[in-house]
């Protein structure tokens, strides 16, 4: 297991669409665990409700790409088509002041960030029940149709092969048990990072 040099933690959630990551990263943020939450950059078009600069900073591809190559990120990905990046300062000038970072990324920008960081990241991948329930909540959510759910399952299967190299795996399925279990997972290492505790 990895050694934390330093109080504050990067807690990295991931998990395929449809599994309720982001509902669980929202209640997270909402609850009084004292995280920073880095806002992801993305070049898709914002969803019914989403708001620039509290779901995502929303810019254009032709910003993106300037952003690349001002090293303005931690980690980015191309998913259906669109960017998605981690800004580097935010992170980073959190860490600085000994507060812990939520990031609900892809499992490839996982994977980069916690190579960046190896002392301080704690890696918990969210699972669906199944692949069939996560067929049933993808239609249930009614973002996308038939040909963009088929391709959501299958880039889920690929990202489940991801899920041994995660320190947890969260099985959502109940929404409020797996919220409880991430809770005590982020609580502990908080306060064993707080107490000077290995991970």
């Amino acid at each position: 297991m990895r050694k934390d040099r330093g109080p504050a933690r990067i807690f990295i959630v991931s998990a395929p669409s449809g599994s309720g990551k982001t509902t669980l990263c929202r209640r997270l943020l909402h609850d009084d665990t004292g995280l920073f939450h880095s806002i992801s950059v993305t070049t898709r078009k914002p969803r019914k409700g989403e708001k620039n600069g509290l779901d995502y900073h929303f810019v254009s591809k032709a910003r993106f790409r300037e952003m690349i190559g001002e090293r303005r990120f931690l980690e980015h990905e191309e998913n259906f088509g669109n960017f998605y990046g981690t800004p580097r300062d935010p992170v980073n000038v959190s860490l600085k002041k000994g507060r812990s970072v939520l990031l609900s990324i892809d499992v490839k920008g996982a994977m980069k960030v916690a190579a960046a960081y190896p002392d301080r990241s704690v890696l918990i991948f969210i699972l669906p029940p199944s692949i069939k329930a996560l067929k049933k909540r993808l239609h249930l959510r009614k973002l996308d149709g038939p040909g963009a759910i088929a391709r959501r399952l299958g880039i889920a299967k690929e990202e489940l092969a991801y899920k041994d190299r995660y320190d947890y795996k969260i099985v959502n399925n109940s929404l409020d048990a797996a919220y409880r279990k991430l809770k005590k997972i982020i609580s502990s290492k908080v306060l064993k990072a707080v107490l000077g505790g290995k991970k």
